[in-house]
């Protein structure tokens, strides 16, 4: 998987309050999460983003509660992956079952700014950034975990896992 594009970038501890405020955790509705994703730290996040952004951020991403719907709003909002510095445990876990690209990278993190341009490429674990002409290595999702995320989460590769099995 090949994700180029430019970045949205963000400080140390987004939780997962900030990413989905609680007041729209009344629906399970991604388009309407993703309406409200980020909101209360950036008024202006959907300005900004277009389908592919990548955001990066810095250390604890996700931490707070361990509500799935904090990855599913970024990946309703369009964006494509997000990096950071590191990944409150359960986020992690979280954004992987529902397909959304995670990336642990703090060098790229500290030498970037916002809207520079990445690639990330996830299949060969290379991240570079276009902007600053610097390359970064990163390590490659094991197998079972790249089939999780190319499938578009854990729901969709067991449904795929059950097709082939009748097939």
């Amino acid at each position: 998987m090949l994700i180029r594009e430019r970045i949205i970038k963000y400080g140390d501890n987004i939780d997962t309050d900030v990413i989905i405020p609680a007041r729209y955790l009344n629906t399970a509705d991604e388009n309407e999460l993703a309406k409200h994703c980020m909101e209360d730290i950036d008024p202006c996040f959907h300005e900004k983003l277009k389908t592919g952004s990548i955001i990066v951020a810095g250390g604890n991403f996700g931490c707070g509660s361990s509500r799935e719907h904090a990855p599913i709003a970024i990946k309703a909002s369009g964006a494509a992956c997000v990096i950071a510095k590191d990944f409150a445990r359960i986020f992690f876990r979280n954004a992987i079952n529902i397909g959304l690209p995670i990336v642990e990278c703090p060098e790229a993190v500290i030498e970037s700014s916002e809207h520079d341009e990445f690639i990330v490429d996830l299949d060969n674990g290379v991240l570079k950034n276009l902007t600053k002409d610097k390359r970064y290595i990163i390590q490659p999702f094991p197998d079972f975990l790249q089939k999780i995320i190319n499938s578009g989460g854990l729901m969709n590769m067991a449904e795929e896992l059950v097709w082939e099995a009748k097939v």
